[in-house]
């Protein structure tokens, strides 16, 4: 950081001159202390941190400088490495303290330069040169991989889980290169960036049928950044069904289900009315519960309200984490497959639920079509993954895409576990 000395009264050589009338008075006189050669400010200045007497600077603690001459002060601090790399720092306001706010690297080699004036505002100059240590500890970056081991749909993606934060380009480009994804059949896919501690994986297009999938780490003794080192991840293998996807239009109020690219069942159905649309887009089935408890109050509504409902809801199965689920209705039978009058879940009759809930797993793929509701999340709700284009899902990758930090996580959520 660079700081101008504090103000002081200099006359003007040009003023001066005509004053005295000295036509020939040359400005930069030797009477002028910041004209003369900067002194030595050894002795004025002290160095804080973990070195000296031959010792090597702890990279993870800051660098320092102060003075030590109450009447004077520090005016500039500049730290580079050998590789020319400028070590942020704050000067206080008083100018008697400087120190690093961003870390030194470990293993480097560092110039100091000091600039100082004194109380008669000549200037100061010491320069110190010295090196940083190895670091004594490392952190590890571990990976957990998702899912667990299963059979799950051809919708599933993979999911990467880090230890530590990786935000830098070039950091998340090694660690990217490192996690390795392979199927049998073989499906082109690639990495997305969720935030600085989250990876999803999916294909281009949806997994094969009936494919293996096996997920690693080359991560483990990889330097990713200077106090930052791969650790421990366990590999993942887990396998896909038969290809399941259930398409709902909601203007037709009718949901097709098809297994193997054929149609296996079409079930009447009712989806979200005016204020409570169902969301639009490919959503991944989450998981399956028997029973669930849905109340009106947990999305806002008034209890005894018009709005208002308590209900066991059976055969629910999960496409939100907010709550959005395909069940078992009965209480609106006869609206199905005619009218949208649901609080944004997709309802059908108890024994079409039961052949739902039967006939589908992790994973398969539930889209909504024709809805006045928002697209489904990308990410933070559920796997919204499906509904980004190839090219924008390569945008979120160090290696491919380059700048994309992921697609936000921060999207409206209206409905809640007790949803209907």
């Amino acid at each position: 950081m660079r700081h101008s000395p504090r103000n002081r009264t200099v006359v003007s050589c040009t003023l001066l001159v005509a004053a005295l009338g000295a036509s020939a008075t040359a400005c930069g006189s030797d009477g002028h202390p910041l004209s003369a050669k900067p002194y030595d400010a050894a002795e004025q200045i002290s160095f804080g941190g973990s070195f000296g007497d031959g010792r090597k600077a702890d990279p993870d603690k800051p660098l320092e400088v102060t003075s030590e001459d109450s009447d004077g002060r520090i005016t500039d601090v500049t730290a580079v490495d050998a590789a020319g790399r400028y070590v942020a720092g704050e000067l206080s306001a008083d100018g008697h303290r400087w120190h690093s706010t961003s870390p030194l690297a470990a293993g480097a080699r560092y110039t100091v330069r000091v600039s100082t004036e004194d109380e008669d505002g000549a200037p100061g100059r010491e320069i110190l040169t010295f090196d940083t240590s190895r670091p004594t500890t490392k952190k590890r970056l571990n990976v957990t991989f998702g899912p667990k081991t299963g059979t799950y749909g051809v919708g599933q993606p993979v999911t990467a889980e880090l230890s530590e934060p990786v935000r830098g380009k070039a950091q998340r480009a090694i660690v990217e290169r490192a996690l390795k994804v392979g199927s049998t059949p073989a499906a082109e896919g690639a990495w997305h960036w969720v935030d600085d501690r989250k990876l999803h994986y999916r294909p281009k297009e949806y997994w094969p049928a009936r494919a293996t999938v096996q997920v690693r780490s080359n991560l483990p003794g990889i330097k990713i950044a200077d106090r930052l080192w791969g650790g421990t991840a366990k590999t993942l293998k887990f396998t896909t069904g038969d290809r399941v996807i259930a398409v709902t239009d909601a203007s037709s109020h009718e949901m097709t289900v098809y297994r193997n690219d054929k149609v296996i069942n079409t079930i009447p159905v009712t989806t979200g009315k005016p204020g409570f649309e169902t969301r639009n887009g490919v959503k991944v089935v989450l998981g399956k519960e028997y029973f669930v408890r849905m109340r009106g109050t947990s999305i806002g509504i008034a209890e005894g309200s018009a709005e208002s409902y308590d209900l066991p809801v059976y055969y629910a199965t999960r496409v939100t984490w907010s709550g959005e689920y395909v069940h078992a209705a009965p209480w609106s039978v006869g609206s199905q497959g005619s009218a949208n009058v649901s609080h944004g879940c997709v309802g059908m009759s108890t024994g079409n639920a039961e052949w739902f809930f039967d006939n589908v797993r992790e994973g398969d793929i539930v889209k909504v079509v024709n809805s006045y509701g928002n697209t489904m999340e990308t990410f933070g709700n559920g796997f919204g993954d499906w509904n980004l284009n190839w090219k924008k899902w390569q945008g979120g990758s160090a290696l491919l895409g380059g700048t994309s930090e992921g697609a936000s996580t921060q999207a409206r959520a209206r409905l809640t576990p007790e949803s209907v």
